[in-house]
């Protein structure tokens, strides 16, 4: 998902720039072979290792990791109708989109749920231990939300188009609300018991996501509601765009200066790779579309021109953290076993 994203984001950018589109259907072709491969070790791991697989949803700090699958599912389908129609057809697109949501959206749900109950009732969680990591089963609904919209024009008019509006929506609330309950638990922690260990210091970005995305979901929502929904309910969906929008995306901004800070304070103390590198991407990249939502709503240069940085922190922060992996699968590092 942090490979698709730049595709994605890409194409929402309002600018033109010359040969983007061309390198964001590249990129999006990339991120496909990529989540085809991986799911195919992950089906291998759990048949060949399931025993292990079992043993790592009883793990508090593992289990959440489960909400990346859909997630990756939704950003490749979405990926595949904003820039896909070029290299594969627009009905192939289309179709891609719209399996790739469904398998995301239902596997979404399911750890949203199943995930928060295994922390209930099985998993032994120590005080002083939450972490942005216990958002990813709950910000899968939210990029459902996020994504499902552009489906609509492609449903049959009337029921069908209205529910999956409508559906879209309350994926938007059930993800919003779960995330207004964990952030507390996340600042909480951070202020009682001080930074995360330097290696976990960039999973801090992961809060960007749930913020980003649901501004990204209501300016998606909105601009689908025209003809789906009555007037008076199009017309408040698009200010609810607005009025929600821009003070999710302030917040968003303190949230990205604070990590950041972190970030640099972890990086003079040794901060090592690891794969918490890819939080500074996916999380980004939905705060680009986010803010290119808003500058389509407002009109407001200002959006268009944050979209456009964050963009360009969004590349570079892929360009390292695809290197840096690749380096750590070729030398061995990363597939070394555990001291």
């Amino acid at each position: 998902m942090g490979t698709a994203i730049v595709a994605g984001a890409g194409a929402a950018l309002p600018p033109y720039v010359p040969g983007l589109a061309t390198a964001c259907t590249a990129v999006w072709a990339l991120s496909a072979v990529l989540l085809a491969a991986l799911l195919a070790a992950r089906a291998a791991h759990w048949l060949r290792h399931g025993d292990q697989a079992r043993l790592h949803l009883m793990d508090p700090a593992v289990a959440p990791f489960y909400g990346c699958l859909p997630m990756a599912l939704l950003a490749v389908g979405g990926g595949a109708l904003s820039v896909g129609p070029p290299l594969i057809g627009g009905t192939a697109a289309i179709a891609v989109d719209a399996a790739l949501w469904t398998a995301g959206t239902a596997a979404g749900l399911l750890i949203a749920a199943a995930v928060p109950y295994l922390m209930i009732t099985r998993h032994r969680v120590e005080p002083g231990s939450a972490s942005p990591v216990w958002l990813l089963p709950v910000v899968a609904p939210m990029v459902s939300a996020a994504l499902g919209p552009a489906l609509v024009a492609h449903l049959p008019a009337g029921q069908c188009q209205e529910a999956m509006l409508l559906g879209c929506y309350a994926m938007f609330g059930l993800s919003l609300l779960g995330t207004l309950v964990m952030l507390p638990l996340i600042w909480g922690r951070l202020v009682q018991h001080g930074p995360p260990p330097t290696a976990l210091t960039p999973a801090l970005f992961l809060v960007l996501g749930p913020l980003g995305q649901s501004t990204t979901a209501v300016n998606q929502l909105a601009d689908a509601a025209p003809g789906v929904v009555q007037a008076p309910y199009a017309a408040a969906m698009n200010g609810f765009a607005v009025l929600y929008g821009v003070p999710v995306m302030g917040f968003a901004l303190l949230w990205l200066a604070l990590a950041a800070a972190l970030v640099v304070r972890a990086a003079r103390r040794g901060m090592p790779f690891a794969m918490t590198w890819w939080a500074f991407t996916f999380p980004v990249g939905t705060c680009v579309t986010g803010a290119a939502g808003l500058a389509r709503h407002t009109g407001l240069d200002a959006f268009t021109w944050l979209a456009t940085g964050l963009y360009a922190v969004l590349v570079t922060a892929w360009a390292i953290a695809a290197i840096r992996t690749a380096r750590g699968l070729v030398n061995g590092t990363l597939l070394a076993a555990p001291r």
